[in-house]
């Protein structure tokens, strides 16, 4: 086998009995690396700070993992200008978290003989958020509601990089804050 030494020297083609002898005065394990090399790769390691390190880095991945997540927001045909602003709004604060919006408009009755009043909706909502994101998926119909998605411009760990980055300036600016209080009030 070939054998690599615990600081990831090579040591060279070695037979088993040889690598197991340098293992145990090392006081390392003997690991098997790559079993279908020829001839197989083996390494000398501590085995269980190499699991508990491994494992550490894939704790810190997850952690740094962003799910994508679609959120939905809901309309009708004839809404009113200040509730058309409400939920432009949410829409906003979804895109700049970084998530895609399902924007969905419904219609009932005699509405659903206006579908341009509902793409007409949708296409004046992505031109006000277009600076955040973008259409993902034109407006259909699709029976008795026009769907549309709007994609984020920035990815969601760079959102989730920016907010954690706001909130430690908004921590440090609480805390510069009570200080310079601490130091007033200690003056007079």
């Amino acid at each position: 086998m070939r054998l690599v030494g615990p600081s990831g020297e090579q040591v060279g083609i070695v037979p088993l009995a040889k690598a197991l002898e340098l293992a145990q005065e090392y006081d390392l394990d003997l690991v098997e690396v790559a079993a279908n090399a020829r001839p197989p790769v083996c390494k000398l390691m501590d085995y269980g700070k190499f699991k508990y390190e491994s494992a550490m880095k894939a704790r810190e991945a997850r952690k740094n993992q962003a799910h994508t997540v679609i959120k939905e927001m809901k309309l009708r045909p004839k809404i009113d200008p200040h509730d058309y602003d409400t939920k432009k709004g949410h829409v906003v604060r979804f895109l700049k978290q970084g998530d895609k919006v399902k924007i969905t408009i419904m219609f009932r009755g005699r509405e659903q003989s206006r579908p341009e009043l509902g793409y007409r909706l949708l296409q004046r909502l992505a031109e006000d958020v277009q600076d955040l994101g973008f259409v993902e998926s034109n407006p259909k119909q699709d029976g008795r509601n026009m769907i549309m998605v709007l994609g984020p411009h920035k990815k969601k760990t760079e959102a989730m990089a920016e907010a954690r980055e706001a909130q430690a300036a908004r921590k440090a600016g609480r805390a510069g804050a009570s200080g310079a209080d601490a130091e007033e009030s200690a003056e007079s």
